[in-house]
């Protein structure tokens, strides 16, 4: 098995670290612009040999784990250079814009479009860890436009992995993740933002910050480079949550001016069904 990771960092790199333990005898050949990334991934065992974009006519498997403005330019050009048998996938956050840059794609058989929704908040060779997809949940789109032999290639290896299969159109996942992900991306990084600048009159507020804001703020030690296009690319969809988002923050604070604390409460209770929810999602993974 000769499979190309395109992009060496979280998920690329996790990916590869379980097709490593799956198929010991399986090569793995790391594809990145960033030269420092390739010769730390192949220092860490996590992939085997620098690979060359003309190369990829040899692969079994293409993953595509760059951040998603350059996966548009970057996938068309896998495909170009791929042979017959060759299964790529792309996992990027974002689904709609990809699937439509490869659409009249000669080659868009061999494509399968895929989000695993797992990561955590560090990026780079070193963010890679094994386990990572065990009981997650894949995304996958299109499903009907990859060849039904690939399909099955791409399938049993994702099911190796331990994920959960779950099937949507492109628009549909674009506006559910943009509620899951990309929402609780952008609080993370306003409230460090807000926090951050906050301290520089009241040193001792970092003293103060204890589990809870450490949790809650985690996800803005997320990579700006990954998610800028992120945001970008689903735009629309993004700016849709941010409104009805500041709409609840804005109806909070109106309550606390108008000293309503009957109306606090009921609100928060009625949010508290959350953790029945999240619970439900635990048993099921």
């Amino acid at each position: 098995m000769k499979v190309f990771v395109i992009g060496i960092g979280l998920i690329g790199g996790s990916m590869v670290l379980d097709i490593k333990r799956l198929h010991p005898e399986a090569t793995i050949y790391g594809v990145d612009t960033n030269e420092a990334h390739l010769q730390e991934a192949i220092a860490l065992g996590v992939v085997d040999l620098a690979g060359k974009m003309d190369e990829l006519h040899m692969a079994d498997f293409v993953i595509v784990s760059v951040p998603v403005d350059g996966a548009l330019v970057v996938l068309p050009q896998v495909l170009d250079l791929i042979g017959d048998e060759t299964i790529v996938f792309e996992v990027g956050s974002t689904k709609a814009p990809i699937c439509k840059a490869v659409a009249l794609h000669p080659q868009r058989r061999n494509f399968i479009a895929t989000h695993p929704i797992a990561g955590t908040e560090f990026s780079g060779p070193s963010a890679a860890i094994l386990g990572l997809f065990e009981g997650k949940t894949n995304i996958i789109c299109e499903v009907e436009r990859t060849a039904f032999k690939l399909q099955e290639k791409a399938l049993e290896l994702f099911k190796a992995l331990g994920m959960r299969i779950r099937y949507m159109d492109p628009n549909s996942h674009d506006k559910h993740i943009a509620y899951v992900s990309h929402l609780s991306h952008i609080s993370a990084f306003m409230l460090g933002k807000t926090v951050i600048e906050k301290e520089k009159h009241e040193q001792d507020i970092f003293d103060m910050a204890g589990s809870g804001f450490e949790s809650t703020v985690r996800l803005a030690k997320s990579s700006p480079a990954m998610w800028t296009p992120i945001f970008k690319q689903n735009k629309e969809q993004v700016i849709e949550t941010l409104e009805e988002y500041i709409s609840n923050l804005t109806q909070f604070k109106d309550l606390l001016i108008n000293d309503d604390y009957e109306a606090i409460y009921q609100e928060m209770q009625s949010v508290n069904k959350i953790k029945g929810i999240l619970n439900g999602m635990h048993i099921k993974n």
